[in-house]
């Protein structure tokens, strides 16, 4: 009895310790056996190669969207996704299906446009504007002026612009208050001036500008009080972000999301910069071109998308008509 009791004490535990390892590793054959790995191929064989963090990433979201259980897990090999046997073949249909549709996308980013190289002319302009902001300064008796008051003649009044002195809209983008102001247009306008010239050729640019700048100017005053006056090329400039900012969102419309922070910051940049508070800083005027030059700049792209880009000659040619634009106003305001 002693030895048969005793039998029975140390070999059932022994029979219960098996049966439960036994029935641990069928569980873990069935377990392995249910889920399947993706191959990176997406082909029908079984693969053991990982999948990088960001295609485990974008097929989970696939799988997920397609209501499909699924387990991201890593090994040595890398990531991995776990797929039920039954539900297999209906995931690689669909991440075959999404990376068909995608295999192009994003697009490509366009190639960059060769910049002309017209440093001198552009700061030959900026300088010239320099020079008549110093001849403002001296007692001048011309077409009966004694002496003349190129401040009174020139500005932004916008009463007196909604009367039909047109002229004004490109009288006031000459003058400056002071040379602070001035030094702040050329140094800090200067910069983005010399990209669009390098862009689009100098005499397109210019007429951009001067166009972008004038209709800055008859906006700001549309909406202001008669006694409103104005004086500086900060709305040209403004202008000249707008027209960089729709050339970018143009010709990267594909890539947005990459892109359209830049122009727009830079703008902000700007208004922060030239001062959006105090009572000699014209925030209309500011804004007006900022848009107004968007829109033309958006316009003036397109064109050229369609048209192609204005020839060395037809630069010429433009250039000649915004030194004729600017003369014909000046001496209307003389």
């Amino acid at each position: 009895m002693s030895e048969k009791s005793c039998f029975q004490v140390t070999s059932s535990p022994c029979f219960c310790n098996d049966e439960q390892m036994e029935l641990e590793k069928q569980k873990m054959t069935v377990g392995t056996e249910d889920w399947l790995k993706i191959p990176p191929e997406l082909d029908d064989g079984l693969s053991r190669k990982g999948l990088s963090k960001r295609q485990a990433r974008r097929w989970a979201l696939v799988l997920e969207a397609r209501r499909l259980s699924y387990r991201n897990e890593r090994d040595d090999e890398g990531w991995q996704l776990l797929i039920h046997r039954e539900d297999f073949q209906r995931a690689l249909r669909e991440l075959r299906h999404f990376e068909e549709e995608n295999r192009n996308w994003p697009p490509p980013l366009p190639e960059e446009k060769p910049l002309q190289d017209n440093h001198l002319a552009t700061l030959s302009v900026l300088m010239l504007l320099a020079t008549f902001h110093n001849l403002t300064l001296l007692d001048l008796n011309l077409a009966g002026h004694t002496p003349v008051d190129w401040n009174l003649l020139g500005n932004a009044h916008a009463g007196k612009i909604m009367n039909g002195q047109w002229w004004r809209l490109v009288t006031a983008l000459c003058l400056h208050a002071d040379w602070l102001h001035l030094l702040g247009n050329l140094v800090i306008g200067g910069v983005f001036i010399v990209r669009l010239c390098r862009d689009l050729g100098s005499g397109l640019a210019w007429s951009l500008l001067l166009m972008s700048g004038g209709t800055g100017n008859l906006l700001n005053s549309y909406l202001q009080q008669p006694d409103h006056r104005a004086v500086g090329a900060s709305t040209a400039i403004f202008g000249a972000v707008g027209i960089l900012a729709a050339l970018s969102l143009v010709r990267y419309r594909h890539n947005l999301r990459r892109r359209w922070p830049l122009p727009v910051a830079a703008a902000l940049g700007l208004l922060a910069l030239l001062g959006a508070t105090g009572e000699r800083t014209d925030v209309g005027a500011h804004l007006f071109g900022f848009f107004c030059g968007f829109g033309i700049g958006f316009l003036a792209e397109n064109l050229i998308g369609r048209l192609g880009a204005p020839g060395p000659q037809l630069n010429r040619l433009l250039a000649l008509g915004c030194v004729a634009v600017v003369v014909t106003c000046w001496w209307l305001a003389l």
